[in-house]
């Protein structure tokens, strides 16, 4: 039974049509993502679903009594009303505090919050997720969400994605993360031209279905074919999860990434960033650096010694508050460590992508403020004119011709990183490049991305950009240290998990020494239940003995590194070293596992 049923709807704002004699219907318990390029009219759709916007003709019915969520990109928080109000209403508190389903959003969504707090006094983040949970405490047949993910972090989107996966109520959610559309939808709808065109699946299977309608029908240009082919190779050689129930049949799809190459050359790019930086990037030795200022704010690094090398390209995740962009401006130089040293290699170019936007002459037009930093770049083995990148990342056409004054936030993000790009860095740091950037253009971004040689770390709460474009990522996880994170973001989540369970049998805060020496096997901890005295000393010798073999694997894997660096003109020694790295990579993969595991026996 449908929910919600749109027949032969027509709206546009002024000339423009963004939907078109659509006819589609919402049913009982769907779970549909909704993608397309900004203003192609994703926004629009939800709006006349939701009732919220009467369209141009058309018809459009709900069902008797339906209830609907709906989470606009615009917030209507009173300014003068207290969280606690907006959120929980007038439920009493014991009511409340009584529901498990109630304290678990509020700890995930606004668990940082004072309640007392007015509404007004908060950030456009903090407003945004306490809208976010306003929607989720109350019950509804449809949920309507727009970008729900914004000023979310990766631990927050999982914790989202499982619960409305959870939940029994229809969904229709507008996102560019490709990852969560993947974690909760079970359709797709593509919103072009005034279209809406429907797949089965999320964001994998939309990707592989397209591909394939593209194939029979030979429509498609060339570039767009190459970037759907590299999309589709990624989305194919990686965690199954990423293709698990494609309700259509995949073997046509197979044929177009049969030759297709892995998305980046590594060792060829290491080579290259090798030549242009030499052996040293960036060297931390001994660095403490606290978030505010020496002493002032929230340790972020205690001692720590790291080496970030030509061609590494790192995810660098943690928190909201854990550090990740001071790591950055520490890096950029725009902050100086507590203590120890900052060696920087003499060569580093660097492009720094903060959050906050740089000022632009607002009078100075799209393609002039490009073309003032270079009017060509060589990106990998190909030339690009100012012109026709700036078409890759959506400027096209006339666009390119707006002047800077009238561009909207996206759009200004854009641009800066464009320039950056511009200015042939070889050294990128980007904070939350992909911040109000649709598919298509995160696509186009991975696939620039994927032939520059240099050195890259990446800052992003978008789980599948921050896969598809680093090899390796790196936590911060409040111990003021730098983890390797052999299994990537899921490792991650693993070990924010089991800190969090430690942290509640303990009754002790993430980042007091009793729990970080519980959870390094260390210190006073009582021998955990159902172990006897002798079991927990063999578990703690065993943690230990792991310990000093992924100490060991470190010195290994940095070594390598700075094999590969100075084997940078020697093809096939790199191709070999590369392929021990690999070992040594994997290697530190199971004994992290093994690590996990026993950690895990102490602590239950």
């Amino acid at each position: 039974m449908n929910l919600v049923n749109l027949e032969s709807v027509s709206h546009a704002y002024g000339p423009k049509p963004l939907l078109d004699d659509v006819s589609l219907g919402v049913g009982a318990g769907e779970r549909i993502g909704v993608v397309g390029r900004n203003g192609g009219g994703k926004t629009t759709l939800m709006s006349v679903i939701a009732g919220v916007v009467k369209p141009d003709s058309g018809r459009v019915t709900h069902t008797r009594g339906l209830r609907v969520g709906h989470l606009s990109q615009r917030d209507d928080l009173d300014p003068g009303l207290p969280v606690r109000e907006i959120v929980l209403g007038d439920r009493a508190e014991h009511e409340w505090a009584g529901d498990q389903a109630v304290r678990e959003i509020l700890a995930n969504l606004i668990g940082d919050l004072d309640l007392d707090a007015r509404a007004g006094e908060l950030s456009g983040g903090e407003r945004r997720r306490t809208a976010l949970a306003r929607l989720l405490i109350d019950e509804h047949d449809l949920i309507m969400l727009d970008e729900p993910t914004n000023h979310l972090d990766i631990e927050a989107i999982a914790w989202l994605a499982a619960h409305l996966s959870g939940r029994k109520s229809a969904l229709v959610v507008v996102t560019h993360d490709r990852w969560f559309l993947d974690a909760v939808s079970t359709r797709t709808w593509e919103v072009v031209d005034g279209r809406v065109e429907r797949y089965e699946g999320g964001y994998a299977a939309y990707v592989l279905a397209k591909a394939e309608r593209a194939r029979i029908a030979q429509a498609a240009e060339e570039r767009r074919q190459n970037l759907m082919r590299k999309e589709i190779a990624w989305l194919r050689r990686g965690p199954p999860a990423r293709t698990s129930k494609p309700k259509f049949r995949i073997e046509a799809a197979q044929a177009l990434i049969a030759n297709e190459p892995p998305p980046r050359e590594s060792v060829e790019l290491v080579k290259f960033a090798t030549a242009r930086l030499g052996k040293t990037v960036y060297d931390l030795e001994d660095v403490t650096l606290h978030a505010g200022g020496p002493g002032a704010g929230p340790l972020v690094l205690d001692r720590t010694t790291w080496q970030f090398g030509p061609g590494d390209r790192i995810g660098l995740i943690g928190v909201n508050g854990s550090g990740k962009s001071s790591v950055l401006r520490l890096l950029a130089g725009t902050v100086e460590a507590d203590s120890g040293r900052v060696v920087r290699g003499r060569t580093v170019r660097l492009a720094h992508l903060s959050q906050e936007l740089a000022e632009l002459d607002p009078t100075r037009r799209v393609l002039e403020t490009v073309e003032e930093i270079r009017k060509y770049i060589q990106v990998g083995k190909k030339e690009w004119t100012a012109s026709q990148l700036l078409e890759r990342l959506g400027f096209k056409g006339d666009a390119q011709w707006k002047v800077v004054g009238d561009l909207s936030g996206g759009e200004r993000r854009r641009l800066q990183l464009l320039r950056l790009l511009m200015d042939d860095p070889n050294v990128l740091l980007l904070d939350e490049p992909t911040n109000d950037l649709d598919i298509e253009t995160l696509n186009e971004l991975e696939d620039l991305l994927d032939g520059w040689p240099g050195t890259l770390i990446l800052v992003s709460h978008d789980r599948y950009f921050l896969e598809r474009v680093t090899d390796r990522s790196v936590a911060l996880l409040g111990d003021g240290r730098l983890s390797l994170l052999p299994g990537g973001v899921d490792e991650y989540l693993e070990r924010r998990a089991a800190g969090a369970a430690l942290t509640a049998r303990t009754g002790l805060g993430a980042t007091t020494e009793g729990a970080k020496d519980a959870l390094d096997g260390d210190g006073p901890a009582e021998a955990p239940a159902g172990l006897s005295a002798k079991e927990e000393r063999e578990l703690r010798k065993e943690l230990n003995r792991l310990e000093r073999q992924l100490d060991k694997l470190g010195e290994q894997e940095t070594k390598l590194h700075a094999a590969m660096a100075e084997a940078a003109a020697d093809y096939e020694r790199l191709g070999s070293l590369d392929a021990q790295l690999r070992d040594v990579l994997t290697q530190k993969d199971e004994v992290e596992a093994a690590w996990l595991e026993v950690a895990d026996r102490l602590g239950d």
